[in-house]
């Protein structure tokens, strides 16, 4: 059977970082920020890790052994 091929969309969106967790940007950041307030704006900024059964399954897309 053949090797599984990188998801090169999801490796644009997310980061593995050294100890093997996944870094993603927040959702809803995108646009229409004028309706949102400063405090849940700032919170929308920041990367945030990936937990949940969600991991896994991104572990896989990324080919990643950590």
């Amino acid at each position: 059977m053949p090797k599984q091929k990188t998801h090169k969309g999801l490796t644009k969106r997310v980061k593995v970082t050294a100890r093997g967790k996944i870094k993603a940007r927040k959702s809803y950041s995108g646009h229409l920020m004028s309706s949102k307030t400063s405090k849940r704006r700032r919170r929308l900024s920041k990367a945030f890790v990936v937990r949940g059964a969600v991991v896994d399954r991104i572990k896989e897309l990324l080919g990643s052994s950590k």
